[in-house]
């Protein structure tokens, strides 16, 4: 398999909950996992599970998030086939050493892993335009094990599942949706908060 057309193939859903993740959390960095399974040259994203607010790069936090997810998300046939990134800074959009690092991690596990990583400038425009491309950009590692931006934009090979999810954000936006996201760090400081975030898209 030619490591230029494997495409990335994300469901409204899990698209919809990072967004509103890094939209609650707007002057920190956030961070999440992307769930799914590989066909062929396709990676399919069934979900995702938004992580830390606070704690970005901190281990602990981090393995028990991940073996908890995993023990989880396994008996469903789906593994973690990426991560998600959102910079603190609103012009930032350089992949920063935590996001490599934990995308290096699940490189070990899943040789396809990609990292998304949050455009803040096509959030912004969302509300004026009629754009249906998804509003982060996608990082695949090269042959030289970099983290590298995929294609011109990568979004050619970041595919939204249903072509209106961006309509569908933009209505969750409105109604300020963003309010109910729980995190792993909000799981942490309250277990009662669930991290699986049933209730969201209801």
């Amino acid at each position: 398999m030619a490591g230029g057309e494997l495409k990335y193939d994300m469901s409204q859903n899990a698209y919809i909950k990072l967004v509103l993740h890094a939209l609650k959390h707007r002057s920190s960095a956030v961070n999440g996992v992307l769930l799914g399974r590989s066909n062929d040259d396709v990676v399919e994203i069934a979900d995702s599970v938004p992580l830390f607010h606070n704690h970005l790069g901190l281990l602990p936090p981090l393995e028990i998030s991940l073996i908890m997810i995993e023990e989880y998300y396994i008996a469903q046939g789906l593994g973690i086939v990426g991560y998600f990134h959102a910079n603190e800074r609103f012009d930032d959009a350089e992949l920063d050493n935590v996001a490599k690092n934990i995308g290096d991690h699940i490189y070990r596990y899943f040789p396809q892993a990609a990292i998304l990583l949050l455009d803040n400038k096509k959030i912004e425009a969302l509300p004026k335009g009629k754009d249906r491309s998804p509003v982060m950009q996608l990082y695949t590692r090269d042959a030289s094990k970099n983290w590298k931006l995929a294609g011109s934009d990568g979004g050619s090979r970041l595919i939204l599942k249903e072509p209106a999810a961006n309509i569908v954000l933009l209505d969750f936006i409105s109604s300020q949706k963003w309010q109910d996201v729980v995190d792993f760090d909000d799981h942490l400081d309250d277990i009662t908060k669930d991290w699986l975030n049933p209730d969201l898209f209801k």
